[in-house]
């Protein structure tokens, strides 16, 4: 089980106070992933997250047709997995360890009773992971704009535009 000082040192749980990390820690398991070792599967139930303690994970999306996109690679310090915030509770991308990754734990129950139990500390931890996800969706967007600027590799035709839509002249 991790502790409240191990927890500290992610950057991600810096609105946290010490009473929060205790109570966050308190609901870890360490766990680790041997290399190419797919930790989600889009589409699936979402019901759990990581803090990546070492290690890189590849976010990616399916394309019909096609090879899955890389959207982004996570380091150490980086959190895995905010579906299990969001009705339906799916996965909306998928991730692969690129080497053995080790990570802290949480399940979604364990999470949301906490919150529940205590709305303070449910309201810090929801901020703390709602800025993750603004910097990942900014970080998605940019790798987005760079394959609409080089359509030779995108995954889609002619680039990112939507080909079943006439466009005006």
């Amino acid at each position: 089980m991790p502790t409240a000082e191990d927890l500290s040192g992610f950057a991600s749980l810096a609105a946290l106070d010490s009473d929060d990390l205790g109570t966050l820690a308190r609901a870890g398991r360490e766990v680790s992933f041997p290399a190419a070792s797919r930790v989600i599967q889009e589409g699936q139930p979402a019901d759990r997250c990581w803090l990546i303690r070492s290690g890189r994970i590849r976010l990616d999306a399916r394309v019909n047709g096609r090879d899955d996109i890389v959207l982004q690679t996570l380091d150490s310090g980086d959190l895995l997995g905010w579906s299990w915030l969001v009705p339906p509770y799916r996965w909306h991308f998928g991730a692969l360890t690129l080497e053995p990754v080790d990570a802290v734990e949480f399940d979604s129950v364990t999470l949301t009773r906490l919150c529940e139990d205590d709305p303070r500390f449910g309201r810090a931890l929801i901020l703390a992971l709602f800025e993750a996800l603004l910097v990942r969706l900014q970080a998605t967007r940019a790798r987005l704009v760079d394959l609409y600027r080089n359509p030779a590799e995108s995954p889609f035709p002619n680039g990112l535009r939507d080909t079943s839509v006439d466009e005006p002249p």
